[in-house]
């Protein structure tokens, strides 16, 4: 309690502390604008961490909400800022780069401007597709109203030399990867320059949202990123529980652990099996990939959908899974986790593999920290954030799991993390299956207005949402703060300075999800 005076004193605020703080608690902070990089700075320096922000419309006028989480044992604090009509905001980019890329998108789609910041306009609406003025994410937006014309696009070649030359990778890719493209300036074998450019598939999740009720909403929010339904679905029923006060039974908080940790073993298996096609290892590749099928067999025959859909509901989940049944499916997910760590043993004993990821894509613990990198790209270089044990939720606080590490930051590095992740999931899986308690796996959620933050540590990292609910229980406000936003600012820094053949190999260590930014 003292080092949390302490940093409220250090922020310059009034707030008074309550007589004690649950595990979970969010402390808003209302701050005058002009304060608010201070603040930003303070926090920076204190360990916490931005977990995004989140902007909602009230009238004509604005509030921007930015959440931090602190160190297990003190509370996430959320500094407040009222915005007037035409009014703008200051940005804290300058001091704490990992809100660079959530000031650019709430300017795209909210309209707001915040000064002092290099670069606004043309990233997540396109300039080619989107009209200048057209604003989706306020009250008044009708898409068949936008005034304007789009401007035609023309990529930015960063090298001017003689002989240097732009190469563009995507958007559209074989398989079932989403769009995203990567504007790659070179001189010859070596990217000496990354443009990263996402958001080809704008989907306004967030929007669409609005006015639908929970069970609606949470169907919408799995949509966001099929691989991980489970771990966004989880963040946005814990949102709307702590909205309308809802108390979720012991029996479900712990389920959700169990089905949260298969998700993230199948879905670190699927990043392997990447790794591995990245590589041109096409033995390896079809294994790791039957470890992931023999995954989704499970989902599928004990939950009823191979990812995991519609298991999620506000209060608990949908429907239980008895004691035998978990058992049985904990057993059978160690089953292939060793299948699994058999196939990494052959990788890792491998020159020709090991030559391919060692030393290449290196993220370092700087950059890691100044971009605000979580999950395993975060920890493979040294930026230790697992939110199951910094803000335990679920059944974490009992069963708290062995944060993986690295300090390389290099591909090899991510690979390592992956696979202890995997083994750790599985190990989980046996505990919390033989802790199952007794009782019911839902409870009732009053219909009520109000507003709730929710997190997870889904497979690729911090997972939040933020949910404001109106009077009749339906969403007014839905903001989806996934992984990938936070992992992809930095990824052209892992890219640059290596070889053209390495980048497929760093692109797959990344883990990351495309369709995440499509929101």
């Amino acid at each position: 309690m003292s080092t949390l005076a302490e940093l409220l004193h250090a922020l310059e605020c009034d707030a008074a502390l309550p007589a004690a703080i649950e595990s979970g608690a969010v402390l808003a902070l209302p701050l005058p604008a002009a304060r608010l990089p201070h603040a930003a700075h303070v926090l920076a320096r204190s360990q916490a961490q931005l977990a995004g922000i989140v902007c909602e419309q009230r009238n004509g006028s604005f509030a921007l909400r930015y959440p931090f989480w602190l160190p297990r044992g003190l509370p996430w604090l959320e500094l407040v800022i009222d915005v007037t009509p035409g009014g703008t905001v200051p940005s804290i980019s300058p001091r704490l780069f990992a809100a660079d890329w959530h000031e650019r998108e709430i300017e795209d789609l909210f309209g707001l401007i915040f000064s002092n910041h290099p670069f606004l306009g043309n990233f997540v609406l396109h300039d080619e597709v989107w009209p200048e003025q057209a604003f989706p994410m306020r009250h008044d937006f009708a898409a068949t109203d936008a005034d304007g014309a789009p401007s035609p696009y023309q990529p930015q070649q960063m090298l001017q030399a003689e002989g240097a030359f732009l190469m563009p990778v995507g958007p559209v890719y074989g398989g079932v990867s989403e769009a995203g493209q990567f504007l790659l300036d070179t001189l010859g074998e070596e990217i000496t320059h990354c443009q990263t450019r996402l958001f080809y598939k704008y989907r306004g999740i967030e929007k669409r949202a609005e006015g639908m009720v929970a069970a609606d909403a949470l169907l919408l929010v799995e949509r966001m990123n099929g691989t991980n339904a489970f771990a966004h679905a989880l963040a946005a029923a814990q949102a709307i529980e702590r909205a309308c006060d809802c108390s979720v039974p012991a029996r479900a908080q712990t389920l959700r652990s169990f089905w949260a940790e298969l998700e993230r073993l199948r879905s670190h298996a699927a990043t392997i099996a990447g790794l591995c096609k990245s590589t041109a290892l096409a033995v390896p590749t079809s294994l790791a990939y039957q470890r992931v099928e023999e995954l989704l067999r499970l989902s599928g025959r004990h939950a009823g959908h191979r990812y995991l859909f519609g298991l999620i509901a506000a209060g608990g989940l949908a429907f239980d899974l008895d004691d035998a049944a978990a058992r049985e499916l904990a057993a059978q997910a160690q089953a292939v986790a060793r299948r699994l760590a058999d196939l990494a043993e052959e990788l890792l004993f491998d020159n020709s593999f090991i030559d391919r990821l060692e030393e290449v894509g290196v993220i370092d613990a700087k950059v890691a920290r100044r971009y605000g990198l979580v999950g395993p790209v975060g920890r493979a270089a040294g930026h230790v954030s697992d939110l199951r044990r910094e803000q335990p939720y679920a059944a974490y606080a009992e069963c708290t799991p062995r944060v993986a590490q690295a300090a390389e930051g290099d591909n090899l590095a991510r690979l390592r993390v992956f696979l202890d992740e995997a083994a750790e999931s599985a190990r989980l899986l046996s505990l919390l299956a033989t802790q199952l308690p007794a009782g019911a796996v839902r409870g009732t959620c009053a219909t009520r207005a109000g507003a709730g933050l929710g997190w997870t540590e889904a497979p690729a990292g911090a997972s939040t949402c933020f949910a404001r609910l109106d009077a009749d229980g339906r969403i007014a406000r839905l903001r989806l703060m996934p992984p990938a936003f936070a992992n992809w600012h930095a990824y052209h820094l892992a890219a640059e300075h290596f070889a053209f053949q390495d980048f497929p190999i760093t692109l797959a260590s990344f883990g990351l999800s495309m369709a995440e930014q499509d929101r």
